[in-house]
């Protein structure tokens, strides 16, 4: 059975009381810096990534730039990342795509965001929402955990879990909604030790009281 849609908005409205400064945590200025610093959070952590890209960004921050620098120049940047081969490619390949038929510039739009090497509708959602503001639900390892110990959704994947988010939560609150249950599952209910008791949503967790309690 799932929450009713007084309840999510309930457990919406205690995380964001809970966290009122979630946002999201790379760092970037451009939709182009924040395409690249998403690419490179694949299975590496926020902290990291902003250190890699806050020296890497003083030198090339711009698709033409990237797109004219050797792989391996971006490898050597980027190494501390992890999958940094793969990484690199991709980076280079967009960039290239970029310049070709974009003009340089972003696409503020899902269908041509994730026709890009390395751009999935995680990537997409986090560009399309915090650079262009529109409003997504991106779903990565945090959120497809939290929402599911909630029992906000029943699902066995990320997609699926987007998909249904999309249809359970306000539109209006898709993109912060995405930052509270990142916020939620680093600061407390982590993968391997969640933190249940005097978790401000434990009232509403199905995790809490069916494993926990």
């Amino acid at each position: 059975m799932g929450k009713s849609s007084a309840e999510i908005k309930e457990i919406l409205d205690i995380l964001e009381e809970t966290y009122p400064d979630a946002e999201c945590e790379l760092n970037y200025t451009t939709p182009f810096e924040l395409l690249v610093a998403t690419i490179l959070s694949a299975q590496c952590t926020d902290i990291r990534v902003n250190k890699v890209t806050g020296e890497m960004f003083k030198k090339y921050n711009t698709p033409e730039q990237f797109a004219n620098l050797d792989i391996a120049e971006i490898e050597e940047m980027i190494r501390t990342c992890g999958l940094f081969k793969s990484k690199a490619k991709k980076i280079k390949e967009t960039s290239e795509i970029l310049v070709s038929e974009f003009g340089g510039e972003v696409p503020e739009s899902l269908e041509e965001l994730i026709k890009l090497p390395g751009v999935g509708r995680k990537t997409a959602g986090v560009v399309l929402s915090n650079a262009f503001g529109w409003p997504a639900i991106p779903v990565d390892t945090h959120v497809f955990r939290i929402v599911n110990r909630l029992g906000i959704v029943n699902t066995s994947t990320p997609e699926k879990t987007e998909f249904e988010l999309m249809k359970v939560l306000p539109k209006e609150r898709w993109s912060k909604a995405h930052h509270l249950f990142i916020f939620h599952g680093r600061r407390r209910c982590n993968a391997r030790k969640p933190e249940c008791t005097g978790c401000p949503v434990e009232k509403h967790c199905n995790y809490y009281s069916e494993i926990v309690k």
